[in-house]
């Protein structure tokens, strides 16, 4: 089989030549401001569009800057910030980032929804396509394969041939494929995250599920949306994860530690020896939970930020989430929704025993750590984007900071208005009756 590696997406840089306070498109050349201020309501909705999902680089550019204007660090006559050559870092504006590709790609890993038969028909249909037709290298995990409908149905037998699969925790995958197509709901998206502990591919989601807040894409016009993201120029938005270092303490006692290797012990400095640490390293896309898990008492555990204890959480648990994971378990918790754009890190408390205790939201720069209080009565209970679910109990830390390998989402539109329409369609956002209004006779009075 043939190295796929060489195919490497990259982020197209926007032409930087115009003047930044004119905030035009090069397609308008500063003269057209009819597109100022769109409605995102009013226009054709995205996943009903049978439109080219990815049109022209100038159409996609917005017109102002999301980051903002940059701030003056003069302040008046004789104060200025002082400058720290190791604080500067170009970021490039979101709402120009598109993909582009170093070489042309040749490999392409297919998520599917397990155990969903209305998902068989699109599946096979994509995938003949992406071989006869695009010749490319096409990964499905090979439990896939295994369905019955799949593995008795003869007249796919030539192209399941084709196939090369891996299985989750076993194969390392990650400098095989290119990019990423995900059919299914929002878990596919959340379980390609997962499968990409580093660098993750460019990820075009199709909306196949019930909720379909992350996946802007409508599979009726798959062959021209799939092509174009193939010959690049797509719009991308990058969602951050979170780096999660969960640390167990060993617990067995000092008389049990016979025939314990010495790659499993530390030697303390009065001779004793003791279970070493047990470290696992995650990436999240969505949240990280705390809770109490099955027990009837009220979690009780410790919140640090940057070394400082910030406060003791008491109630049924918290979340950590990033931007993404805002308008999932946090919003139902009564948290804010961020936009994905947003560099920051939400706290979500989960019935919290106490009515002053709001969600908060922190930079994406610090380091968040929790632990099990002293005065808890009993364990904790971790998962990560709901799963990997394990027990947390006392001299145990889980530490969160954001990754420096976020997940390149391909948007349907751009970053702005893929958000807002899935806030109108999957959430309702602000959907209400209209109020009607005054009469001619209810004026007068």
């Amino acid at each position: 089989m043939e190295s796929s590696g060489d195919a490497k997406p990259t982020l197209k840089p926007s032409e930087s030549g115009r003047d930044p306070g004119t905030y035009c498109c090069p397609s308008c050349d500063g003269k057209d401001s009819s597109r100022h201020g769109r409605v995102f309501r009013n226009g054709p909705k995205a996943r009903s569009m049978s439109t080219s999902a990815v049109p022209s680089c100038a159409e996609f550019r917005r017109t102002q800057s999301l980051h903002g204007p940059s701030p003056v660090t003069t302040f008046g006559p004789k104060a200025c910030m002082l400058k720290n050559p190791k604080a500067v870092m170009h970021i490039q504006d979101p709402a120009s980032q598109r993909l582009t590709w170093n070489k042309p790609p040749k490999s392409v890993l297919v998520i599917k929804k397990i155990r969903d038969v209305s998902l068989l028909q699109p599946f096979k249909e994509l995938c003949i396509f992406l071989i006869e037709q695009k010749n490319m290298i096409v990964y499905v995990e090979r439990k896939v394969l295994e369905d019955p409908a799949i593995a008795n149905d003869e007249s796919f037998v030539a192209v399941r041939k084709n196939f090369c699969t891996f299985r989750e925790d076993y194969d390392d995958i990650s400098k095989r494929v290119d990019f990423i197509i995900c059919l299914g709901g929002d878990g596919t998206l959340l379980y390609a995250s997962s499968l990409f502990q580093e660098s993750v591919p460019p990820v075009m989601a199709f909306h196949l599920g019930s909720l379909g807040f992350l996946t802007p894409f409508n599979f009726d016009t798959y062959q021209s949306q799939v092509t174009q993201v193939i010959e690049g120029n797509a719009a991308i938005i990058l969602r951050s994860r979170l780096k999660v270092r969960v640390v167990k303490e060993g617990r067995e006692k000092k008389g049990s530690l016979q025939g314990r290797s010495e790659e499993k012990s530390m030697i303390i400095s009065n001779g004793d020896v003791e279970p070493a640490r047990k470290t696992m390293q995650y990436q999240v896309l969505n949240e990280v939970v705390v809770d109490r898990g099955p027990s009837s008492y009220l979690s009780n555990v410790d919140l640090f930020l940057d070394g400082h204890l910030i406060t003791t959480v008491q109630g049924d648990g918290v979340i950590v989430s990033t931007p993404t994971g805002s308008t999932a378990y946090a919003v139902a918790a009564g948290a804010s929704m961020i936009h994905p754009n947003v560099p920051a890190i939400m706290i979500t408390p989960i019935c919290p025993h106490s009515l002053s205790f709001r969600p908060i939201v922190v930079p994406a720069g610090v380091e968040l750590k929790i632990m099990l209080s002293r005065e808890a009565r009993n364990t904790a209970w971790v998962s990560l984007d709901g799963r990997k679910r394990q027990e947390i109990g006392h001299g145990d830390s889980i530490t969160i900071t954001t990754s420096c390998f976020p997940v390149p989402s391909i948007c349907f539109r751009d970053p702005v208005n893929d958000w807002f329409e899935s806030l109108a369609q999957c959430l309702h956002w602000n959907v209400r009756k209209k109020q009607s209004h005054l009469s001619s006779e209810e004026d007068e009075d």
